[in-house]
């Protein structure tokens, strides 16, 4: 039997924004696909079945710390996917680095102030695409 309090692997990674409609905007442009979920206190994008969450947050500062944790979102090409970011109106955060095994990591602030990480792991394929 499978342990009922055993994590089950990642469900959510959540941000927020000051503007809840220019962030699904945004995150629209840069998934390629609109949310599967949509309303005024959450707005949640499937991303390879996993979530990309957005809520409003009134005071939410474009300048915000790390300190909370970050998610990093698998990509096929780790600088391809940093470049398009910035393109999109991303800042910066952490320039792509290989950290080893061939995975290489790195991170933009969105437009929002929010902290979007990126890997490209060879270890790490969906089923199919093995």
């Amino acid at each position: 039997m499978t342990d009922p309090t055993a994590f089950l692997g990642l469900r959510t990674a959540k941000y927020s924004a000051a503007d809840l409609a220019a962030a699904r905007e945004w995150y629209r442009r840069v998934l390629g696909y609109g949310p599967y979920f949509d309303e005024p206190f959450y707005v949640g994008f499937n991303v390879g079945g996993y979530e990309l969450g957005i809520v409003p947050e009134e005071g939410a500062a474009l300048d915000r710390p790390e300190s909370g944790g970050l998610a990093y979102w698998g990509v096929a090409d780790a600088d391809a996917a940093y470049a398009r970011l910035l393109g999109l109106g991303a800042a910066g955060h952490e320039a792509i680095a290989d950290v080893g095994g061939g995975i290489r990591i790195g991170a933009v602030r969105d437009p929002f102030g929010n902290i979007l990480g990126i890997i490209e792991n060879p270890a790490f394929r969906l089923p199919g695409q093995e």
